[in-house]
């Protein structure tokens, strides 16, 4: 007797989930298939990782009942655990073999906001795709939290090629990656040096390094200034390792008008106002109508939280991008908006940056519209960019 459209549908929704579920955190064996076909959707080889059902979902963009989403929790090589979900495209296929893209930022930000929906729209157009909290930030591990290091984040896009590239439906040698604003950098950094990863690209790229050791286009602190801005932190080092604990602090430390570093001082303080100040400048905001507005979500620092104070030092340590010519031929696209205040880290690295590259510069974008205004974010070039050089 002839199966029905539907319950095909619903047989293929039970034999995914079914061998979805089947992965342990332990690498454990896998659960037999439900049939012959199921073989192929026996989620990750990969040890000490896990796909489940996405429950208490807090997605704070609208979400496409469509693509199928899943959570997953995998390790990085430092046994950090990363959280993400997992996108799969519409009309999902368990025999063929696809194309993925790895996703995460804005730098301070977590997978249910800008990194989701950009994965989120990429499976809609054929991509396995995940997006992912990295280490200390959002549902990720380690016993500290709101702390940022340059190595470790991009390393974080080396486990997530790792992960998506064991699925079973994925083709590992057809694998890109792709960082939002300060985990742009990251991003280019791990390709750079990760063959595996054929295609990057980034949307609205903050060179955190530049942002942080030098502050805006590289002109704010005079050489005095940055020997302060050491001193605050060899300060903050100490009481942070007398107290056994992180303190808060500003990611990028602003000078007072006395000279000294400014501290992140008061009850409950966060890096952005709960209420935007009168006359506050356009970029505090565009960040303000992001973090707070639109797309709040509690467990992102930019929303709701406050780096620790020593957060700085990986990045005074350590240069992302800084070999980034030895990319080529592997392509690099860059997004940036006309009115994006952060243009300036877009148009370095295009410059530095060999063939095969491309510079998109969106109309009328500030930084923040590339996080999630849909008209102002260019998917389908995103899309020719990725299908051009992973195929799907």
């Amino acid at each position: 007797m002839k199966k029905t459209s539907r319950t095909r549908k619903l047989m293929k929704s039970v034999v995914l989930s079914l061998a979805l579920a089947a992965v342990s955190f332990a690498g454990a064996a896998f659960a037999a298939p439900a049939d012959a076909n199921a073989a192929a959707v026996m989620a990750s080889q990969m040890k000490n990782s896990s796909i489940t059902e996405l429950t208490n979902d807090s997605r704070v963009f609208k979400v496409d009942k469509k693509i199928q989403t899943k959570m997953v929790r995998f390790q990085n090589r430092y046994g950090i655990e990363v959280a993400g979900h997992l996108y799969l495209p519409e009309n999902f296929d368990a025999n063929k073999k696809y194309s993925a893209i790895v996703f995460s930022g804005p730098f301070g930000a977590v997978k249910e906001q800008s990194s989701g929906l950009y994965a989120q729209e990429m499976a809609k157009r054929g991509f396995v795709t995940v997006a992912f909290d990295c280490s200390f930030t959002g549902e990720s591990g380690s016993n500290v939290h709101d702390v940022a290091s340059p190595d470790i984040f991009t390393e974080d896009f080396h486990a997530a090629v790792d992960f998506v590239g064991l699925l079973p439906f994925v083709d590992k040698e057809r694998v890109g990656a792709m960082g939002i604003c300060g985990l742009g950098g990251m991003a280019v950094t791990a390709a750079i040096n990760d063959v595996r990863i054929k295609a990057v690209a980034t949307s609205a790229l903050y060179n955190m390094n530049d942002s942080i050791r030098n502050h805006y286009k590289g002109d704010y602190y005079t050489p005095a200034q940055r020997e302060t801005v050491k001193g605050y932190l060899a300060e903050m080092r100490w009481k942070e390792a007398e107290l056994g604990k992180t303190l808060p602090g500003y990611h990028e430390v602003a000078i007072g008008s006395d000279g000294k570093a400014v501290h992140a001082t008061g009850e409950g303080v966060t890096l952005l106002p709960n209420k935007l100040p009168e006359g506050a400048d356009p970029v505090t905001t565009d960040f303000f109508n992001y973090y707070k507005g639109r797309a709040f979500h509690p467990r992102a620092i930019n929303s709701n939280g406050i780096w620790s104070s020593t957060t700085p030092y990986g990045f005074f340590d350590f240069d992302l991008m800084a070999h980034v010519e030895e990319l080529s031929p592997r392509p690099l696209l860059l997004i940036t908006g006309d009115k994006a205040h952060s243009r300036y880290h877009s148009e370095n690295v295009y410059e530095r940056a060999k063939e095969p590259k491309e510079l998109i510069v969106m109309p009328g974008a500030t930084h923040c519209d590339l996080y999630d205004i849909y008209e102002k974010i260019p998917f389908e070039r995103l899309d020719g960019f990725f299908t051009k050089h992973l195929g799907k």
